[in-house]
């Protein structure tokens, strides 16, 4: 049993939506909310288990009303100041959390029978989350407050989490704590207590610091070495305390920091098998909060003595969460330690390793700790999960090019049934995996095939979506290249077309593709690539380099004139373009990309645009180019993206899946992302997107939500055009495309009608 005192988690007032209280049960990763009224009163619990019947019985699901119309106001509940017995025998297989109430029934702590994670200042360390990484300055400020909150900023810029410190009261510790030269003494105890009395803060220099890390964003914590201290800093108001591995025996300071009731990262080192067992089973009959970080207390620790592997056994055995706290050099163990599952990483931190002091020695520099949070940061991406294999974006892209599809080696009219000789097996893998050439044989099939052209999943009768008129409140059209524009504008009534050029396109007889002028509008997107594997890039720092691109830019934008003929618009050729600005190992830092912007300022300056405007595109993070990710820098923040547009008089091309990329990686509301934007919006491409690299996606098949984004697109950019900018949407005669037309299509439709019966309400009013 764990008893948390952290209870903001599992708490919501009663008065609050369901839909707060399935975001809560849902972060909290327990299943449980407990209710309480404005005066922190416990009224009732509801699981998850709760909601999915709730779900399943009503007919009218509302999420917005008021949770207190669901909740189970008949549970069980504990006094906080029961005993730890008692309180662990009301949880079973049915009940695996009670909350503890004072005497005026306010809910002060709960009890958990296995607790999957704990929160330290806002930071939830679990099996989910990021593995929660820890300055250790310790005394490393050598007694100087102006030290440590340089260490402060140093761990804050390297990415830590945490910074921790070390607190001691000498008379509490020390038989002689005044006598530094006690000859009585052992030589390491005599060299510790000297350095101890010379290099601590004072208790308002170390609250001070403390302070500090609160005002920079990193979260302070604190090793007690003594009870003294430990009132000290719980008064202070720590939200948890380290454990050091020479007190992991200490039963009474344990017991005195448990009756806290706040999480404590116990190390183990110095201390044998049975110790840990023991100590582990006294840490369960407190039902304290902890993790146990494996540890070898050797300074520099032997790589042969570390033993990594045990952390494992740490786990089983104490059936918590783990980490790691290391004190050999380098950061490799660190790293592999993350990979192994350990949540919380502690390494010591300094400024100078020549300093006076033991952990000086076998501490990190700034660079070194930033590195391994490199490291780490990039373990945890690579982890994945075990359940299943899945094909990336960059290899679905590498797939396509590389890969073997099935095609026609004959042509085949409507209604004939599929035989072997039929159908071949050639590059590129654009279609019907070879793997299901049986499923294709004995199969009618539903459309003309001509010799060479692929077989698609419609193929094997998991529907077709045909050609059809769309009805939308903006202008619209579809992606499309030379060889199947004609086509592609044969299949519905759209308004324009988005005619996406490669490099060879660039060289190509236009008038092999054009007869009479098309009556539409017309977009053209600019190859990314060009011969060479020349990679457009208007900001490069590159001289030679960036030239290539202006020159190569100059001339997409003659071609769009030139294309212009072709169709009977008057208004200038808008001209989508990745403008460049990437990186091929790490995002730029802070303030990096203001340098990247004037150098693209100078670029557009100097190419001759008239009759077309150029509308940069939103941009992801990582974005893939030609099957391989990079990284991007231009045009992936809204606050950069309107000061550039504000600044030059320039409109994007907002690509909503790009942009929900980017949110998702930097944790930016997408609502407010777009509204940001909004004003500078020329055209979209509309797709949804995934996580932070999955761009893309067919409409309603990923992270947006779409009835939200339609009626902001209303809204806000009425006079903007669009296209369905779906992976390979355009093959097997715009199916993708086709589809996510008639998605669109009602989200429009009904963003309408919820804009109609607003205006509708307000003249009524």
């Amino acid at each position: 049993m764990i008893i948390d005192r952290n209870v903001s988690r599992f708490v919501v007032f009663s008065e609050d939506s369901i839909l707060n209280a399935l975001n809560k049960i849902s972060a909290n990763k327990e299943g449980v909310i407990f209710t309480v009224s404005e005066g922190g009163i416990l009224e009732g619990a509801l699981t998850d288990g709760d909601l999915r019947r709730w779900l399943i019985g009503t007919d009218q699901i509302d999420i917005n009303q008021s949770v207190s119309s669901i909740i189970n106001k008949n549970i069980i509940h504990a006094r906080f100041d029961s005993q730890p017995q008692s309180i662990a025998r009301l949880l079973d297989n049915r009940c695996k959390a009670v909350p503890l109430v004072d005497g005026q029934h306010r809910i002060i702590a709960i009890a958990f029978g296995h607790h999957k994670a704990i929160e330290i200042g806002g930071r939830v360390i679990s099996e989910e989350d990021p593995a929660f990484v820890i300055a250790e300055i310790g005394n490393n400020h050598n007694g100087s407050l102006d030290l440590a909150k340089q260490l402060i900023d140093e761990a804050v810029r390297a990415g830590a989490d945490c910074a921790k410190f070390q607190m001691r009261s000498l008379s509490k510790l020390y038989k002689n704590p005044q006598d530094t030269v006690d000859d009585t003494a052992d030589l390491g105890t005599q060299y510790t207590l000297d350095l101890l009395s010379r290099f601590q803060l004072k208790d308002e220099e170390l609250f001070a610091a403390f302070d500090y890390c609160h005002t920079q964003g990193i979260i302070p914590l604190c090793t007690p070495w003594d009870e003294e201290s430990l009132e000290k800093l719980d008064r202070y108001g720590l939200e948890a305390f380290k454990v050091a591995s020479a007190d992991f025996t200490n039963y009474d300071l344990i017991s005195a920091i448990a009756k806290t009731r706040k999480p404590m990262l116990c190390s183990t080192g110095m201390t044998t098998e049975a110790e840990i067992k023991q100590g582990i089973a006294h840490l369960r009959n407190l039902a304290a909060p902890f993790v146990l970080l494996h540890c070898n207390s050797t300074y520099p620790a032997p790589f042969k003595d570390i033993n990594i592997k045990y952390m494992l056994h740490l786990q089983r055995e104490g059936e918590c969460l783990v980490g790691y706290s290391g004190h050999e050099r380098g950061i490799n163990i660190a790293i592999s330690a993350v990979a192994l599952g350990a949540k919380v990483i502690e390494k010591h931190f300094t400024l100078d390793r020549t300093m006076e002091g033991n952990d000086h020695r076998v501490s990190l520099l700034p660079d070194e700790f930033a590195q391994m949070m490199a490291g780490i940061r990039e373990t945890e991406a690579a982890l994945g999960n075990v359940e299943e294999r899945s094909v990336s974006q960059g290899e679905m892209m590498n797939r396509e090019n590389l890969a073997k599809s099935l095609i026609a080696a004959v042509d085949i009219p409507p209604g004939t049934e599929i035989t072997a000789d039929m159908i071949e097996v050639k590059c590129p893998g654009q279609g019907l995996q070879p793997n299901r050439k049986g499923e294709l044989i004995g199969r009618r099939i539903q459309s003309e095939k001509k010799a060479g052209d692929f077989f698609f999943p419609s193929d094997l009768g998991s529907g077709r979506v045909k050609p059809q008129d769309f009805s939308f409140p903006l202008a619209w059209g579809m992606p499309v290249r030379y060889h199947d524009l004609h086509k592609m504008v044969s299949l519905t009534n759209m308004d324009l077309v988005e005619i996406h050029l490669s490099y060879k396109d660039m060289e190509v007889d236009l008038s092999d593709y054009f007869g009479n002028p098309l009556g539409l509008d017309l977009v053209v997107h600019t190859p990314e690539l060009f011969a060479g594997d020349h990679t457009l890039d208007l900001c490069s720092t590159n001289h030679d380099y960036r030239q290539r691109s202006l020159s190569e830019m100059q001339r997409v934008v003659d071609i769009a004139r030139e294309l212009s003929g072709h169709f009977t618009t008057s208004a200038p050729i808008r001209l989508v373009t990745n403008v460049g600005g990437f990186s091929h190992d790490s995002h730029l830092g802070p303030g990096g990309t203001a340098a990247l912007y004037e150098i693209l300022e100078d670029s557009l300056s100097k190419l001759d645009t008239e009759g077309v405007e150029i509308i940069p595109q939103t941009m992801p993070p990582f974005p893939w180019h030609f099957g391989g990710q990079q990284f991007h820098n231009l045009f992936v923040d809204p606050v950069e993206i309107s000061d550039f547009c504000r600044r030059n008089g320039t409109r994007i091309c907002l690509d909503v899946s790009h942009s929900k990329l980017a949110c998702a990686h930097h944790g930016w509301s997408f609502s407010e992302f777009v509204n940001q934007v909004a004003p500078y919006t020329a055209h979209l491409h509309l797709a949804d997107a995934a996580g932070v690299d999955g761009e893309g996606l067919q409409i309603e098949e990923g992270d947006i939500d779409w009835r939200a984004l339609a009626q902001q697109v209303l809204q806000q950019m009425p006079g903007a055009s669009f296209i369905p900018e779906i992976w390979q949407g355009h093959k097997n005669d715009g199916e993708g495309a086709l589809k996510a037309l008639q998605r669109l299509e009602k989200h429009f439709k009904q963003a309408q009608n919820r804009i109609a019966d607003t205006i509708y309400a307000a003249v009524g009013e």
